[in-house]
């Protein structure tokens, strides 16, 4: 059973730590979009490619999302984003846990 719950934990600690690192790619995509920088520059278009098809969807399920020229969906976004790591990751991190 310890081999198990080993691996839930391990599940859990990349689940969180990737959850992390995309919640650290859409903050930072959403402050380049106030200043406006190269849209050919290597970085923004990785960035780009990795945050708009998210955004993309949420918009589309969500369309109050955008109003007046103003984008919230980086906000549903990062909440999303802490909803999946406060329920999903700690639920997994407690049954691993409760396995041992």
């Amino acid at each position: 059973m310890f081999v198990l719950s080993n691996t839930l934990s391990a599940i859990a600690t990349v689940l969180g730590s990737l959850l992390n690192i995309y919640f650290w790619i859409v903050i930072i995509s959403a402050v380049l979009t106030w200043v406006k920088p190269d849209p050919y520059n290597p970085i923004v278009r990785t960035l780009r490619v990795l945050t708009e098809p998210v955004f993309y969807r949420v918009r589309k399920w969500l369309p109050f999302t955008y109003m007046s020229g103003l984008d919230f969906s980086p906000i549903v976004v990062l909440l999303a984003i802490e909803l999946v790591n406060r329920i999903v990751v700690a639920s997994l991190y407690q049954y691993a846990l409760s396995m041992s």
